[in-house]
């Protein structure tokens, strides 16, 4: 019984120092624009840009006082990208469904999946974003 309890042990302890695979990703953050302004609130979707070559993960990160960063470890691959930014005022407000009130914390849209092609470096990096008005 104890022999099998520490071969279960060292089997998950095994396991522990894989490597992932996959393509190396690289932490990317920057600061959001809109009209000469920092974007309050939004969302970010990285996506390798395939019709240009470049395939593997895509990334995402939220836009919170015009700055952004990518989770460690989950940045993009670099390469040419389809970058796809939402962003909002981030002034909640109250709507009202049926007899129910919902708060809607991050803002009214500012504008929706803005569509931009970016060249990103293979390496971690700055990269502002300007949405075009």
């Amino acid at each position: 019984m104890v022999a099998a309890a520490c071969l279960v042990a060292l089997l998950a302890l095994a396991g522990c120092g894989r490597k992932a695979t996959g393509p190396p990703r690289f932490d990317l953050s920057g600061k959001v624009t809109y009209g000469g302004k920092p974007v309050p609130r939004g969302f970010i979707v990285f996506n390798p840009d395939v019709a240009a070559g470049n395939k593997g993960p895509g990334a995402q990160a939220d836009i919170r006082d015009g700055q952004y960063q990518t989770a460690p470890g989950q940045g993009t691959i670099g390469g040419p990208h389809i970058v796809n930014i939402s962003g909002t005022d981030g002034v909640a407000y109250e709507v009202v469904i049926g007899s129910r009130r919902e708060e809607i914390p991050v803002g009214k849209p500012l504008f929706q999946n803005v569509q931009l092609k970016i060249d990103i470096p293979k390496q971690t990096a700055v990269q502002d974003l300007v949405v075009p008005k």
